[in-house]
């Protein structure tokens, strides 16, 4: 067997020369994080990609890329394997030795901020395509999704009368939800579509007491549909002690929708707006 330092000295030693090769744009690309590869198929560079991250789902065609595996627990040998001459990244991905590998190869590593709201999916648009070369389309595209978040969001709050509130809950295996406070996607996704967060005590996520979800009050329970065996606790979330006892459990009202399509804040978020406005208000409709 290769000592795994070999093996990677070996990885470094292709990688090298690969940024003088040329002054053009990159035309090996690796997308890391769900947005970030959706927004590179949105401008049409799609073509460049060579991988993606696990998270990467989106379009379907992304799927058939190598998997360099999940945006947090990136494997240097993983990436370098493919032999990209750009990897752009949203803001958490790592871990921090393996971006110093990557740096250390003379790999550029762009990373992309996070977004929670219209002008922060329009500068993300903006910085990829700018790290892919693509300035103008990407201007054009910035320009045309942020109306459109702006204009769906607005709708949302004009008719949300009486606004519904909302209980996001990330997990609820083993019967322990662990829920949004605010300052999160899920926070600003159900601000945009005219909803209101039912918990508000805290920043980011935390595990609540029934205590703390009878006193929320939720009148729907929203989660990411993560699929057959990957649920979280979704297909029975609604029998929870607690829960059951609230306005959402006692409607039986729950809300799954796609994760990235949710909360991934990327060219298709305004449709993702309007349709959990469309979920929490369907009389609406």
């Amino acid at each position: 067997m290769i000592p795994r330092r070999t093996a990677l000295g070996a990885l470094l030693a292709l990688a090298l020369p690969l940024p003088l090769l040329a002054a053009e744009p990159a035309q090996r690309v690796i997308g890391v994080g769900g947005a970030v590869t959706e927004t590179i198929y949105a401008l049409g560079a799609g073509d460049r990609l060579v991988a993606r991250d696990t998270t990467s789902t989106y379009p379907g065609t992304a799927t058939e890329l190598p998997d360099v595996g999940y945006m947090r627990r990136l494997s240097p040998e993983g990436v370098l394997s493919v032999a990209p001459d750009l990897i752009i990244a949203e803001e958490g991905a790592g871990p921090a030795e393996t971006v110093q590998i990557l740096e250390e190869a003379a790999i550029p590593f762009v990373t992309i901020p996070a977004a929670r709201d219209g002008a922060g999916v329009a500068a993300r648009i903006r910085a990829v395509g700018a790290a892919l070369g693509l300035e103008d389309k990407a201007n054009a595209l910035a320009s045309e999704v942020e109306s459109k978040i702006v204009s769906v969001a607005d709708a949302s709050a004009s008719t949300a009368e009486t606004p519904v509130r909302v209980l996001f809950v990330l997990s609820a295996a083993g019967g322990r939800l662990m829920a949004s406070g605010v300052g999160t996607e899920a926070d600003a996704m159900i601000r945009l579509a005219g909803g209101i967060n039912a918990i508000e005590g805290f920043p980011g996520y935390k595990q609540l007491t029934d205590e703390a979800v009878l006193a929320a009050q939720p009148d729907v329970i929203l989660m990411m549909d993560r699929g057959p065996g990957g649920n979280h606790g979704s297909a029975n979330v609604l029998e929870h002690p607690a829960i059951a006892i609230t306005p959402a459990g006692q409607a039986k009202r729950l809300v799954a929708m796609d994760g990235l399509y949710l909360l991934g804040f990327g060219p298709r978020t305004a449709d993702a707006v309007a349709d959990l406005h469309a979920a929490l208000y369907p009389e609406k409709g």
